[in-house]
């Protein structure tokens, strides 16, 4: 049975006659990633913010870690805002070590786990510096830094490839996962959808306030699957009968099904014809293409809706 770190239960907060959440509900188990996603002005932030007790709901309940928001349990969590929140006067070394202060982390702890960060990040020789005299990859990364530091077990994180170059994204990619592996629960905000499909074991999909989609990656994929098979060859593709329709980029070959007709039907007789078979799988849709397929779709149905 999954442990339940967050649970959000119909979720509604307006400011003033603008509805940000109409009716948004999700539960984030023990030990996964959790996609929280949704086009700009969905009400992502505003729910991050009601989770992290910033704002409080006009409607509906959130339990994080067995109950209420308190003080001690903000001990426990690590936030990555959207936005910078770093101090740019200070140096990197004391923002980071201020900020670990605040969530309690005795002083000779924080030096030895910062100077680990720092090699990581590449960062030692820019301890020194000031935040404002980096560039927004480095502050980034230091504002990462700072959210793991106190080895939070609940993290919330938005964007947090913001600003970085592939090297780093992978470098900041491998570290959440790590994160995951010693037991930290992740709620990842991001609009990078290949993220998604690589990282997260669920997700919801916000539009207009309100959940529309929620589920595994897997079965969200296919739910939005179309009857259709992927054929990667370099052998020339016979004639498959019964396939309605087949499309070709380089090898990879996209053949349509009719219904009641099974993959493996389509497998048998490629295997028949002697064709060398590199690949073969079910045509699953993108998450970035599901993203661009449901929020179009929500949009003309609510077409008046608050952004």
């Amino acid at each position: 049975m999954n442990t339940t770190v967050i649970s959000v239960s119909h979720l509604a907060k307006s400011f003033g006659a603008a509805k940000a959440v109409q009716d948004v509900s999700f539960d984030v188990h023990a030990g996964e990633i959790f996609g929280l996603l949704g086009p700009n002005g969905a009400g992502k932030t505003t729910t991050i913010r009601i989770i992290l007790d910033i704002f409080r709901p006009d409607q509906g309940t959130v339990s994080v870690l067995g109950g209420p928001m308190s003080e001690d349990k903000k001990a426990r969590i690590g936030y990555l805002p959207e936005e910078r929140g770093l101090y740019k006067d200070l140096t990197v070394e004391r923002c980071v070590t201020y900020l670990a202060e605040l969530k309690g982390v005795p002083h000779d702890h924080i030096k030895t786990r910062a100077a680990q960060f720092f090699e990581r990040f590449d960062l030692a020789d820019h301890r020194r510096k000031k935040i404002n005299d980096l560039s927004k990859g480095m502050q980034q990364k230091v504002q990462i830094i700072a959210t793991l530091l106190h080895r939070p077990e609940l993290l919330i994180i938005d964007e947090p490839f913001s600003g970085l170059d592939p090297v780093n994204t992978r470098l900041v990619q491998d570290m959440l996962l790590e994160q995951r592996a010693q037991g930290a629960t992740i709620v990842m905000s991001t609009h990078q959808m290949h993220q998604v499909e690589e990282m997260c074991d669920r997700l919801v999909l916000i539009d207009h306030g309100r959940t529309v989609l929620y589920g595994t990656v897997d079965e969200i994929r296919r739910q939005y699957a179309d009857r259709a098979v992927r054929v990667t060859t370099k052998s020339p593709l016979p004639v498959i009968a019964g396939v309605v329709e087949t499309s070709r980029r380089g090898n990879e070959h996209t053949l349509a099904l009719p219904h009641g007709m099974e993959p493996q039907e389509v497998l048998q007789q490629l295997i028949a014809a002697g064709v060398l078979i590199e690949q073969f799988e079910l045509a699953l849709p993108t998450m970035d293409d599901i993203f661009v397929k449901v929020v179009a779709g929500e949009a003309r149905q609510a077409p008046n809706a608050i952004r």
